[in-house]
This record gives structure tokens, sequence and C-alpha cells, in this order.
């Protein structure tokens, strides 16, 4: 039995910028995944690629991660284009793999399961009530406020929230997210809001400013480490996750747990790609890192 199970698509990512054109593999299950087998995790991925990306997949478990692959006749495809002010990015969905549902999913059974969804239709309500018997579901909100129009990536208000956050132990959220998903400007508010739907602990990341954890009725604030250069941002909040899930299977504390996602985060931004660290170096950080409270 795997201690965590993640699900979600590996994606084929196009970056566009006014200097280059790259193509990359990315996706939350991916960012997640090369994160947690980072700090030697017993863990399942549950994805769903094309051929394109088959090599990704050949590569994860080649460095011990296993891998169970949905059959799908594509991957996802994601296009994203910066102009000179990266702030103002399009982003674009030109293919979609086969979604997650009762009938494709193999059985599992895990202490946390993580939901990587990337778009709206990717993980099935019923597939989601199904595994809150098998395991603690874990959720990044992403995905479910993203809807698709004519290509295009629009975010919009998860229509399945009522039902669908009632089954969810942890939920994590950026601030753009947050609000979304609550209608509430003010984060403790929010919390609170998503607390009464059912959700047991309610992770909000802050950027650079931290992050904050609603749990049992107490708020616990989280510092972020101040990085020595930031480089890539992209996958911060999945490696964030991974440390979390990680440190809480091992049953220890909100606060403990967060600091050392806090931490991972930090080491991920300060290079190109997924986490590529160990945990003594998180455990180092965490110990001697300048923080940063919000």
């Amino acid at each position: 039995m795997s201690k965590i199970c993640t699900i979600g698509h590996i994606t084929k990512d196009r970056v566009v910028t006014v200097e280059s054109e790259k193509y990359m593999p990315g996706g939350t299950a991916f960012y997640f995944s090369k994160a947690l087998n980072g700090l030697n995790g017993k863990f399942q991925l549950i994805t769903a690629v094309g051929e394109s990306e088959s090599a990704v997949v050949d590569e994860l478990k080649s460095e011990g991660v296993k891998v169970v692959t949905v059959p799908s006749e594509h991957s996802v495809f994601f296009e994203n284009i910066y102009p000179k002010n990266q702030d103002n990015r399009e982003q674009n969905v030109l293919s979609k793999a086969a979604p997650f549902t009762i009938e494709n999913t193999p059985q599992i059974h895990s202490d946390y399961i993580h939901l990587g969804p990337l778009l709206n239709d990717d993980i099935s309500l019923e597939l989601i009530k199904g595994l809150s018997k098998k395991g603690k579901i874990s959720l990044d909100i992403q995905g479910f406020l993203r809807y698709t129009e004519n290509q295009k990536v629009i975010y919009s208000d998860w229509e399945d929230k009522v039902d669908g956050l009632s089954f969810v132990h942890t939920l994590k959220a950026n601030e753009r997210e947050t609000t979304i998903i609550s209608g509430k400007e003010d984060f403790k508010e929010a919390a609170l809001v998503l607390a009464n739907l059912g959700v047991k602990e309610v992770i909000i990341t802050l950027g650079s400013h931290g992050s904050m954890i609603y749990s049992e009725e107490k708020f616990h604030h989280i510092p972020a480490y101040v990085p020595k250069q930031v480089i890539d941002a992209t996958g911060c909040g999945d490696t964030y996750m991974a440390g979390y899930l990680f440190k809480r299977e091992q049953g220890c504390s909100i606060d403990e747990s967060g600091r050392f996602a806090a931490a991972m985060a930090t080491l991920k931004i300060q290079s190109f790609g997924p986490f590529d660290k160990s945990e003594k170096d998180v455990l180092e950080l965490v110990a001697n890192g300048e923080v940063v409270y919000n």
C-alpha cells in the first residue's frame, strides 16, 4: 500500500516568451511526483498521457516512481504565451487527455490521495466520492476553477463545490483561487467558508508572504523562507503540497509540516525545473533560513 497516491495529468507545455519558445513536461502530478520522489516517499502516481508524453512516464519509472497509466489518445497540451509584461499570460489548451473516472481508475488504498486536476472535467465528482472511502482526499483546487472556451482558459467557480468539498480533507488554493472559490477577499473569512463546507485543513498559499492553514478552529501562520535567488516559480505550489503531505503522513503537526513544505517551495524556486534537493537540504533551510511571515 502506498502512503500517498496522486492523480493527475502530466502535460506537454509550450512556453512562448518574447525571447524564446520552449517545450517541457508539466502539471500538478509531475511536479508533485518529482518532489515526493526526492524525499524517498512511498507513493503512487496515476496519470493519463498520450504517446507524446510516454517518455516522461518512462523517465519517472526509471527514477523509481510507481506509475499507473490510464489509456488516453492524447496528452493535455497547454500553451502559455507571455508578452513583455509577464503578469498578463495568455493560456490555451490545444488538446485534452482522458478524464479520470470510477471506471478507468484502478483501486487505491492510501493514507492520502492527492488530486491535481488541471481542468474542470479532469476528475469526476463520483470518483472523489469513491476515493474518500479509501483515504484522506487532498485537493489542489486550481483545475476545478479552469474552464475552456474556444481553447482559451477562463476561471470560474467550481459548480460542484458544495457537494465536492464535503469529501475533501485537505484543500490547497492560492490567493486568486481562494477568492474565486469562497467569494471572500479576506483570507481568514475565506478559510471559514471553506471549512464550513467540510474541509478539515484549508491551506492558502500567499507566495513570498508565506501561507496560512486553518484547522480545528485555529489559524496557523506559516512563514516563507527567503530564497537566494528567484529563478522558476512553476510547480512551487505542487512542491509545497508534496512536502506538507509527506510530513502529515508521518504524524507531524500542521506547523512542522507547513514549515517543511514552505522550505521545499523555496528550494524549488531557486532553480529551473522540478524540485531536485534532499530531505536533509530542506531541514537545513528550516533550521537556518531567513523567514518572512504573512
